[in-house]
């Protein structure tokens, strides 16, 4: 019955007219009109000859649509393919050269995060902390230029360093005056941070930590009003523009461990380079110049 419901109306009209034509022939062959009833079942058969060939033909056209399909479909792959396998080969013939310069940067950052590595190490050589030490930030100074800061420290003793910027790195360079009996002074915009860790680390007598802006030259440092004979100034890499705010209060003869600018150079009487620049940091000295008065006879 299922299969019933499911039938179109075209089918549903010729099984009925088969039905028909089926019970004339049984009628005409029941009531001895044998003629009539070969007949009736001639053209049944015809009828059944020709719906047979309809659905031949119809198969056949079915069978060439699908072969024609296949055509498509195997067209598609092959041109597919083609651009795969040319794809592949562009990609084989760059995959070297991409390979070595993939190669040249990790180890290039292999080495120097070795290298940093080898710093911290060296760090801990000459510090023992008291406490866990903070998390660098990402402009801080670098391990490797916390090394050379230290160094400056313990070498050249000065009795007072101004730091641009604190951190971690304040924490590092409190140890370090801690050993040599200097005194440290840093700026910072958010100096909350700071003091907390100087105070876990029994600092706060070696290192002020002020909070001062440092957003442009123009700027008036009432955080430095006291401050003079700077013996190292440390200045990271944010607060470069600030040198001219504080090269006054620097000693006669001071050093500076900052980004390398030219223009500092170029500009500001008494100030060398020493050597080649190390990491991201250079080391300068400063030597105030200071030019006798000419008397009028």
């Amino acid at each position: 019955m299922h299969r019933l419901r499911n039938l179109t109306r075209r089918q549903v009209i010729l099984a009925a007219g088969a039905c028909v034509l089926c019970a004339a022939v049984a009628t005409a062959a029941l009531t001895g009109n044998v003629g009539l009833a070969l007949t009736l079942l001639a053209v049944f058969f015809t009828i059944l000859f020709a719906g047979l060939l309809l659905i031949a033909r119809r198969l056949a056209g079915l069978h060439r649509a699908q072969r024609r399909q296949q055509a498509d479909v195997r067209t598609v792959l092959d041109q597919t393919q083609r651009r795969v396998l040319g794809a592949i080969e562009e990609l084989l013939l760059h995959s070297g050269d991409r390979h070595r310069e993939l190669t040249d940067t990790l180890v290039d950052r292999m080495r120097a995060q070795t290298h940093e590595l080898e710093s911290l190490v060296q760090l801990l050589q000459h510090v023992t902390p008291r406490a866990p030490m903070p998390r660098p930030g990402e402009s801080e100074l670098s391990s490797t230029d916390l090394l050379t800061v230290l160094h400056l420290i313990r070498t050249r003793r000065p009795r007072l360093v101004l730091a641009l910027g604190s951190g971690a790195s304040t924490v590092w360079m409190g140890y370090a005056l801690e050993g040599t009996g200097g005194k440290l002074i840093a700026l910072d915009p958010d100096a909350g941070n700071t003091r907390a860790a100087m105070t876990r680390h029994g600092l706060a007598e070696v290192a002020q930590v002020r909070e001062a802006p440092l957003k442009g030259c123009d700027d008036d440092f009432d955080a430095l009003a006291d401050v003079t004979a700077v013996g190292l100034l440390v200045i990271e890499a944010p607060f470069g523009h600030a040198f001219g705010l504080v090269k006054d209060r620097l000693a006669d003869a001071a050093t500076l461990f900052c980004v390398p600018d030219p223009g500092w150079l170029e500009r500001i009487e008494g100030l060398t380079q020493e050597g080649e620049a190390l990491a991201t940091h250079a080391v300068l000295s400063y030597r105030r110049v200071v030019r006798g008065l000419s008397r009028t006879q």
